[in-house]
């Protein structure tokens, strides 16, 4: 019965770790704490973790709500979350990362919190995890990722030395690789069960 639960919080787990990537905008966070000291950059850390963690929260908790009010299909959702997932890979492949106009000093709400650690991947990836494996195996995946988040950022210095500029973008473009791949999974997925459910 334990393993039945694992393999999937592991699987959800590190799908949401993959999308969110907090290595790969470790250089971001450097960028956007330059100047502060120890205590305003932990700072930051807890504002941004407390936004993710609330935005990922919310919509597995609420996520099929929001579906219904708009009267969106889940396997629409999937095909549409895919094709949003590709297209963040193909722009971190190709420029190193999905980025937005950042600068020093502001708040970790945003943009560091959303859209940078929780955009519209993140989000996508928490609902179709909703959908594919319940609501216990998401919110285990979300407070998994939210606290490998934490300690990556509050080891944020400690990283950048290690894998300097040059090593975080080639994490960052290894992870769009697999990015890409979720996102064709999700719409396989996604197409496959809109053909079954057309079905007579």
């Amino acid at each position: 019965m334990l393993e039945l639960y694992l393999e999937p919080v592991l699987r959800a787990t590190i799908a949401l770790f993959v999308i969110i990537d907090p290595i790969g905008n470790v250089p971001i966070f450097m960028s956007l704490t330059q100047g502060m000291n120890r205590d305003e950059r932990r700072q930051v850390v807890k504002v941004a973790s407390v936004t993710g963690f609330i935005l990922l929260a919310a919509f597995a908790l609420f996520g099929v709500q929001f579906l219904t009010l708009f009267n969106i299909s889940m396997h629409s959702f999937k095909v549409a979350g895919g094709a949003l997932l590709l297209l963040i890979s193909l722009r971190i492949l190709i420029e190193g990362g999905w980025r937005a106009d950042v600068h020093a000093g502001e708040s970790g709400a945003v943009p560091l919190g959303f859209p940078l650690l929780v955009g519209p991947g993140a989000i996508t990836t928490t609902m179709v995890t909703l959908q594919s494996w319940g609501l216990l195996v998401t919110l285990t995946a979300v407070v998994a990722v939210s606290l490998i988040t934490v300690l990556c950022l509050v080891l944020a210095e400690d990283i950048y030395r290690l894998l300097g500029r040059v090593g975080s973008n080639v994490v960052a473009r290894v992870m769009a690789i697999f990015i890409a791949a979720i996102a064709v999974e999700f719409m396989m997925e996604g197409i496959s069960q809109y053909l079954a459910s057309s079905m007579p």
